[in-house]
Parts: structure tokens; sequence; C-alpha cells
């Protein structure tokens, strides 16, 4: 039996690989983040967000530098059409790289203030983008640049590329931080990670019905324990794979904890990824891992 496998669940042996090795496949970075599959280019793009850059991993093992600065970026995504949309703590806005390598500002205002700091984000299948805003690159210097909130809260934000249309889905959160929907784009996934600065504060995944472009039925689907759920993705099945303080920890979509994957590092977010999507590429403190699964990442691309 693998000793970074725990089995909690029998389904758990369906969805894994017994036999794969945790790779440690880079490490010393201050804070990893966000990590990114590109699958035309077969790389991976994840954020150090305090050395302000973005590094890229190649299947050769080359590690090295694809933007520095990169305005703190830290959660990232690509939409329909390929592009990466990424989060910057720095600049506080939510951006997209064109295919010329010129860089557009999306989002970066509401209700006539500055965004706090968007965390992370995912693409619809309507092309909306969808990204958290709580203020931890604002908080203090180290993920950002330490500023006074000019929002009335920590809000979740969906945003209509073509029209510029801004507007907040949910409101009560403390720290909304990551977020996916279901296969079937009905259920929105998004985690509050309160606990970070708040021993008594939320580090649960909240589940909401999606309508329309609007979140109704709001429910807790899981609590985390220990840490927080910085960071999460989810499969074909609709199996939610989550961040987590020992590692990634895995959910059926009724809520069931079905077994962990122990990474010797507090867990910041992963991405499926690889030619067939049944590798996963975790962020984890100062380095990135990877271990084969038995499932195929849900999200795009």
């Amino acid at each position: 039996m693998s000793e970074t496998i725990e089995y909690i669940d029998p389904r758990f042996y369906e969805l894994t690989q017994p036999n794969a090795r945790l790779e440690r496949l880079h490490t010393g970075s201050l804070w990893c983040e966000g990590p990114v599959y590109i699958a035309d280019a077969d790389i991976v793009l994840w954020s150090d967000i305090p050395n302000d850059r973005i590094l890229r991993w190649t299947p050769t093992g080359d590690v090295g530098v694809f933007r520095q600065p990169s305005r703190h970026a830290n959660g990232h995504t690509r939409d329909r059409q390929g592009r990466l949309i990424s989060c910057e703590h720095g600049a506080r806005q939510v951006t997209r790289t064109e295919t010329d390598g010129r860089v557009t500002v999306l989002a970066d205002r509401y209700d006539g203030g500055r965004l706090n700091s968007p965390n992370d984000v995912i693409v619809a299948s309507d092309d909306s983008i969808w990204f958290t805003d709580p203020p931890y690159g604002i908080l203090s210097d180290y993920e950002g640049h330490k500023a006074e909130s000019e929002q009335a809260g920590c809000f979740v934000f969906r945003l209509d590329p073509a029209t510029g249309d801004l507007r907040v889905v949910a409101e009560d959160f403390v720290r909304p931080n990551g977020l996916a929907f279901s296969p079937d784009e009905r259920v929105l996934y998004v985690s509050d990670t309160a606990r970070s600065h708040d021993p008594e504060g939320h580090h649960h995944i909240r589940a909401f019905d999606v309508r329309d472009g609007r979140l109704e039925n709001p429910r807790v689907f899981a609590v985390i324990e220990p840490g927080v759920s910085d960071g999460f993705r989810i499969d074909t099945d609709g199996n939610i794979w989550t961040s987590a303080g020992d590692g990634v920890h895995c959910y059926d979509p009724a809520g069931t904890l079905l077994g962990r994957i122990h990474i010797p590092e507090p867990v910041s977010n992963l991405t499926f990824g690889g030619p067939r999507r049944n590798r996963l590429f975790i962020t984890a403190s100062s380095s990135l891992y990877a271990i084969y699964v038995a499932q195929t990442g849900a999200q795009w691309p």
C-alpha cells in the first residue's frame, strides 16, 4: 500500500494509482500558487507570489521564469481561446495575456473602488470569467502592496469579457479563495479561508446552484481539516480534489471524504495536466509536485 495515499473510502482505490510515485519537480520558491497546465505546449505555469514571478516547468525537467515581474500574480486559468487569464495581487486586477504577448486588463475596479487582490479564477463555457477577491495582497507587502481596502467586502465576481460587465455573485464570504464548477456547470464551489488569519475562522468549501449566471441555494459542502481549501479542481466524475494542510483531499459530489494524498508541505493549489489530464500538478509552499491518478480533470483546457 502506498505511504503517500491514504484510503478512507474504498472508492478512492478506483480514483488513484496505488503504485504512483509522488515527484517533487522543483523547489526553492517562497510561496507557490496558481498552477495551470498549457496543453498545446505541454508545460505548467505557476506563481511564486512573494518573488513576484511566474515560473514554467517542461516535461524535460527544465524550470525557468515565464514572467518577472508578474505584479505578484496568484491564480491562473485559460479561456476558451487558449489565452492565459491571471489574478494579480500587486496590481489588484485580472488580466488576459493575448496570443502576441500583450497583457490586457479585464477588471481592476468595482463600484468606484479598486479591487482588493484578485486571487483565483475560472472561465465558464459561455466565456464568462469568475474570480474571488480576498484581501491577501493588500494585508502586507509580502504578496503584494499593503493598502486599505476600497471595497465594501470580499466578493465573488462574474465578468462578461465581451461587454465588460462586472457584478457580484456572492457577498457573504470572509475570505473567498478557490473556486471551480461541477462538470455540467450547474454547481459552483467556492472556498472560504478565513482561518488563515483567524484560528476560529471558516475553513470550508461552499456549494451554490448556478442559474442564469446567478448563484442560489448556498450550503456548506465540506469542512477542511487540517488547514484550508486554498485551491481545488474537479474531475470528470465531479469529485473535488482540494488543497489542505497535509496534502490533497478528495471528496465525492455528495461531500464524502474519500481519501488523501499526503504532501510533505502545506498545499496551496493544484491542477490536472499531462496529455491525458490524469496527472495532478500540486503547488505546496516552496515546491511543485506531481503524481499520476486514475481520473481525468474536468476543467478547461
